[in-house]
């Protein structure tokens, strides 16, 4: 069994070698096929998120060092424990990552991403940066018909994000205006999915003119730089006053900020992205705009489900794929950090 590990957090990934886990009970063993990077994974690596003024939120805890990071994966099936009757070996599935401790009323809700005591691949225990993984149960695995696994690996996490975040605009963006803030591999996963969604007119904010150019040729109707001194005044004229919702894929000060700052009344801010910061908005504009601002995590299971026959179905755009060899892992999660990635990088066996 080889993975790329961490050993010290924010130190280089490393090729370690060991013995292959043994599937018992409900678990299955699988050889992985693909595996996507996720800023988040960033996050992981280095041990905590910016929580803005200086303050940071420590993630260290927990986590057994070495550690193999990769959440978005897909893979064959190579073996399976006893209890397991609904997969066999030689199965190609694509893989959910966002496992509850199954006991809890949020995991009995259905919405096992949100657990306290999470057992995330790739989070909290062993993922994808690897040629072999162990998935707790078969229920977390979902068949990807003919799509292509390089494809498939990303709906796990930038499509399902997108996904689940499109969902908690819809009912504001119907027949109305929505705004994608950032372009890079989540904001695009969305543009893909955006009309298998809403039929919303769709726009995008980078400060970035490569990704503003992506943003275009996925289908955005224009796109912005929010950067700009003179982009909220243009933008409020283009639109006719605002947006209806803004889905924030990058999560800084400044992004969030801008995305209230379009809305129109009655409007809606989803924050997804985690690059960090603080969020200020004076208090009587919520009430006298009527806007509400809401977090969204992933997805949970059943939103898994629908997005992959959304994706099975040929309902989903195109989505810019790049594919790396497993070892590239390291430089790719620099690449990522330094903002060199456009659409999303799969790294393979």
């Amino acid at each position: 069994m080889k993975s790329y590990q961490f050993e010290e957090y924010g130190a280089p990934l490393v090729e370690n070698t060991g013995d292959a886990p043994v599937a018992t009970g409900d678990q299955v063993l699988m050889d992985v096929t693909a595996c996507g990077v996720c800023h988040s994974d960033i996050h992981i690596w280095e041990g905590h998120f910016d929580l803005g003024n200086g303050k940071q939120l420590n993630i260290k805890g927990g986590r057994e060092l070495p550690f193999t990071l990769g959440h978005e994966i897909v893979g064959t099936v190579t073996a399976v424990g006893e209890n397991v009757t609904d997969v066999k070996v030689g199965d190609k599935r694509v893989v959910y990552p966002w496992i509850g401790c199954g006991e809890c009323a949020i995991c009995a809700s259905g919405e096992e991403q949100l657990c306290n005591r999470p057992r995330q691949l790739g989070i909290d225990v062993a993922g994808g940066y690897s040629d072999t993984l162990i998935v707790p149960h078969s229920r977390y695995l979902l068949d990807y018909g003919t799509l292509p696994k390089e494809l498939a690996c990303t709906y796990t996490c930038s499509g399902l994000t997108a996904y689940s975040a499109l969902n908690k605009v819809k009912s504001r963006t119907d027949g109305g205006k929505l705004l994608i803030m950032g372009a890079g591999g989540v904001g695009l996963a969305a543009m893909a999915i955006a009309k298998s969604v809403t039929d919303a007119e769709i726009y995008v904010a980078d400060i970035d003119p490569a990704k503003r150019e992506a943003g275009i040729e996925a289908g955005a109707v224009a796109a912005i730089d929010p950067s700009d001194p003179a982009a909220f005044k243009s933008f409020m004229g283009t639109t006719g006053g605002g947006v209806n919702a803004t889905i924030d894929f990058v999560g800084a000060e400044s992004s969030a900020a801008f995305g209230a700052k379009v809305l129109t009344k009655g409007g809606k801010l989803v924050i997804v992205g985690l690059f960090g910061g603080g969020f200020s908005m004076p208090l009587p504009m919520f009430p006298i705009k009527a806007i509400s601002v809401e977090g969204s995590y992933v997805g949970n299971l059943r939103e898994m489900r629908e997005l992959m026959e959304l994706a099975k179905a040929g309902k989903l755009s195109e989505l810019t794929i790049v594919p790396r060899p497993m070892k590239e892992a390291y430089n790719t999660l620099e690449d990522l950090r330094a903002g060199k990635v456009v659409g999303r990088v799969v790294l393979q066996s």
